[in-house]
Formats: structure tokens, C-alpha cells, sequence
């Protein structure tokens, strides 16, 4: 295992929910943090007032990461002001339940857009700074809707299950260069999307509870720590799917 001592985190979508505990656990383990939001601006405050408080370097960045120059604008600013991403955890997502036979093609490629090609074009962006320096760590949040379908939809599902490939391609090509990519592939966790879930869904977790962000943020920061988990998928998922 390394310290994350002086090594720059990126989280997208970090203003709640699991990127806000990955961000703070990121801090803890010794991260400076871009906070990355689309549309709260209070909340990714709040959430760099609490990583200050740890000491750690952190900013707060709004940018729509389905969007090429958004991302341009959100890792420069990263670079300006902390220096080179060598963490990036692709956490930006989007998910409301509808039946197979409602999904529109709108509706498909937006879910494309903000759940999956957010991952390519953050990830692209980062890269070559990853690759001079030969040390990154990039971490992808997936679902167990990727493993087993899940109940928000098919859009959903599959751009989850498009993160998992695209996690091992990246695994694959730069394990050389000092580089690793995993995904972590959630269920029912405590977050605003949970909450919108039915309530009975909660019943079908075997260990018979809904999971915290922190146990998210604890697997993140192994997965920075670690020089030798790539390729991986991590299921904090209260045994919904058994891998």
C-alpha cells in the first residue's frame, strides 16, 4: 500500500451521495480533492469546507462531464489550482426507474452520455499526465444493475455494464505504466437515487440492510492505496449479486 500524501484527487460528481464519501475519504487518506458538481454549488461547497477542516487542499468545480469542453475546463482548473490528477474516480451518474418499453432513444443516449461517455472523456483527459508521471489510479462506479439487470431499466443497466468494459480495457493497456483501473459496483446504497427506489426493494438485500456512502469510500481509497488490485470489480452490494 502508498500514502495518498500529495497525490491529487478528482471525483466527479461529488457534491452528495457516494462521491461526497469518496472525496472526504480520499482527504482522510491524505488526497488534495477537486470536488466536481453539475448543479449544486452549496452542497460541493460544503462538502471542501469538511475536507479543509482535515487539512487537506480542496476546490469545487461545476462541470457537466458529458461534455467534452466542460471537461476540459473541469481538469485544467484541477491542474491550475492543485496540480496533475493522479486519482480520478468516475462517479457522475443518473438513474430514474422506467419499464424497457418507455425508454426512448432520447432518453438512451442521454443516459450514454452522462453515465458512460463521461467515463471515456474524463479518463482520456487525465490520461497522458497518468502516463508521464507512470502512477494514476482510476476508479469507475458501476452498479450490480451491470451484473444482474437491476430495476431502474435497461438504459440504466446498460451503460453500468458498458463502465465494467471499459474499466478493463483500461486495466489491461496500462498496467505497465504504473496505472490501475477498477470499478466498484454499488447496490442500494443511502443515496438520493436509493430513496426515490420503492421501499420494498430493500427487502432483497440478504444482509437485510441498505448500505452507507462510507463503505464506498472506504473501497476507493484501498484501490488508491494499492499498486496491485487492477481489472477489478468490488461489490459492496449486501450480497444482492455473488460473484
Amino acid at each position: 500500500m502508498t500514502t495518498l500524501a500529495g497525490r491529487i484527487a478528482l471525483v466527479t460528481g461529488a457534491s452528495r451521495g457516494i462521491g461526497k464519501a469518496i472525496a472526504i475519504a480520499l482527504a482522510e487518506a491524505g488526497a488534495d480533492v477537486a470536488v466536481n458538481y453539475r448543479v449544486q454549488a452549496e452542497a460541493a461547497e460544503a462538502v471542501c469546507q469538511t475536507i479543509r477542516a482535515s487539512g487537506r487542499k480542496c476546490i469545487a468545480v461545476q462541470a457537466d462531464v458529458s461534455l467534452s469542453a466542460n471537461v476540459e475546463r473541469l481538469v485544467s482548473t484541477t491542474e491550475t489550482q492543485l496540480g496533475s490528477v493522479a486519482i480520478l474516480v468516475n462517479n457522475a451518474g443518473i438513474g430514474k426507474i422506467l419499464p424497457a418499453d418507455q425508454v426512448t432513444e432520447e432518453i438512451w443516449n442521454e443516459y450514454l452520455c452522462v453515465n458512460l461517455t463521461s467515463v471515456f472523456l474524463v479518463t482520456q483527459r487525465v490520461l497522458p499526465a497518468m502516463r508521464a508521471a507512470r502512477w494514476g489510479r482510476i476508479i469507475n462506479l458501476s452498479s450490480v444493475a451491470a451484473q444482474y439487470g437491476g430495476v431502474i431499466g435497461p438504459h440504466y443497466a446498460a451503460t453500468k455494464a458498458g463502465i465494467l468494459g471499459l474499466t478493463r480495457s483500461y486495466a489491461s493497456q496500462f498496467a505497465k505504466e504504473g496505472i490501475t483501473a477498477n470499478a466498484i459496483a454499488p447496490a442500494l446504497i443511502e443515496t438520493d437515487m436509493v430513496a426515490a427506489l420503492p421501499k420494498e426493494i430493500a427487502a432483497r438485500i440478504p444482509v437485510g440492510t441498505i448500505g452507507a456512502p462510507e463503505e464506498v469510500g472506504r473501497i476507493a481509497v484501498l484501490l488508491a492505496q494499492s499498486s496491485f488490485i487492477t481489472g477489478q470489480t468490488i461489490n459492496p452490494n449486501g450480497g444482492m449479486y455473488m460473484s
